[in-house]
């Protein structure tokens, strides 16, 4: 069954937008499935409808926020977005994750000018702050973490990555911890808690031949370079880790509610399910499914089986080429819906008790401010 009223609880977008408890909506889901656009559309409503001051932060690449927010771009910090209806007091401001720049102002806030020089200039920092692996959800959660610290916003919209990625960023804090605590990096902190001594002589008294083994692969001057990033970590990023350990503990409690963004195919559901389990597990406060593209015959009779018959018993008859296409594409529209009914009902059987809102497929993409309005009233008035 689609989800409806009789499938599972009605989810009620505007409740969570307008409870001043509430202070972060996590929109998480795969790729392609309105999540960015929905995450852009409950910020404006928010802002709009319910007076509150609003921030949305993309976590995704993609660059159709800025554009639907009549923004020539997003970067990391908040821009206001013009010419809202403000009568109820709100305002939304927009902003996309630069991890880099995040990177850079964690360095600066925690360590002095000359220290953070030396630390912007190692190849390993260049590197790990641009393209490592982990690093962007690391960074999403010292952002978050940021925001909500400054008090300023009333609620805080966070659109992450597809889904699967969006486990990274609920799994960044331990995964640093696990990183900061492990072997390896104890072993490369070694000669800065030793009194300097450098990376290269620590291997070779250590190791001895190995270590020229290692020099011959890695180099001296790239060992030097591990040695002085991996200082540099052991004296900036404690504090990071608390700090990414809040948040994470933030998003366990009341003041926020995760939102799964998914369409009526398989593959989306099946994330859609895979992320609401583990959000189970984590104990995070999973508010709804918001399931997007959802096709809705406004006429059910008669039912696919009878319109293809007599699309069928026309052709034969020839001259009603104009009715046979028409009941042929309301066959398939019968279709299509039933398949989606299916498809919606994997996840509502498995998670029966998680509030559920289906979104009729509009005519066209959003491109704009009045776009994200249609979409804002079709989640919160199905």
């Amino acid at each position: 069954m689609v989800p409806s009223e009789d499938a599972a609880p009605l989810l009620d977008v505007d409740h969570i937008l307008a409870d001043p408890g509430v202070r972060i909506v996590v929109c998480c889901g795969a790729g392609g499935v309105g999540k960015t656009t929905t995450a852009a559309a409950l910020a404006l409503r928010a802002a709009e409808r319910h007076g509150r001051r609003t921030v949305v932060l993309t976590i995704d690449p993609a660059r159709r926020l800025a554009q639907s927010l009549g923004l020539t771009e997003l970067d990391n910090t908040p821009r206001q977005v013009k010419g809202l209806d403000t009568d109820s007091g709100g305002e939304l401001h927009a902003m996309m994750l630069d991890m880099k720049r995040t990177f850079d102002d964690v360095v600066l806030q925690h360590t002095d000018p000359a220290k953070a020089a030396e630390i912007f200039a190692n190849p390993f920092y260049q590197a790990m702050s641009s393209t490592f692996a982990g690093t962007q959800e690391y960074m999403a959660m010292e952002k978050l973490g940021q925001l909500h610290a400054r008090g300023e916003w009333d609620l805080i919209v966070v659109d992450t990555p597809p889904s699967r990625s969006a486990l990274d960023f609920l799994d960044a804090p331990a995964r640093l911890s696990r990183f900061l605590d492990g072997r390896m990096l104890r072993l490369l902190l070694a000669p800065a808690r030793s009194g300097g001594r450098s990376m290269f002589s620590l291997v070779t008294a250590s190791f001895g031949m190995f270590s020229k083994v290692v020099q011959k692969v890695l180099g001296a001057q790239l060992l030097t370079d591990l040695s002085g990033f991996v200082a540099a970590l052991d004296s900036m990023f404690g504090g990071f880790r608390q700090r990414a350990e809040q948040t994470y503990r933030i998003l366990q409690a009341r003041e926020t509610a995760f939102l799964l963004v998914a369409a009526p195919e398989p593959d989306a559901v099946r994330e859609a399910a895979y992320f609401a389990g583990r959000l189970r597990e984590e104990r995070m406060p999973l508010a709804g499914l918001v399931l997007n593209r959802v096709h809705r015959p406004t006429v059910t009779t008669p039912d696919a089986t009878e319109s293809l018959a007599a699309a069928d018993r026309l052709a034969e008859l020839g001259g009603h080429e104009a009715t046979v296409d028409v009941l042929r594409a309301h066959a398939a529209l019968l279709q299509q819906s039933a398949r989606e009914q299916q498809v919606a009902a994997s996840f509502t059987e498995a998670f029966p008790a998680v509030p559920t809102v289906a979104v009729t497929a509009q005519p066209a993409d959003v491109h704009d401010v009045d776009g994200l309005r249609t979409i804002g009233a079709a989640i919160s008035r199905p």
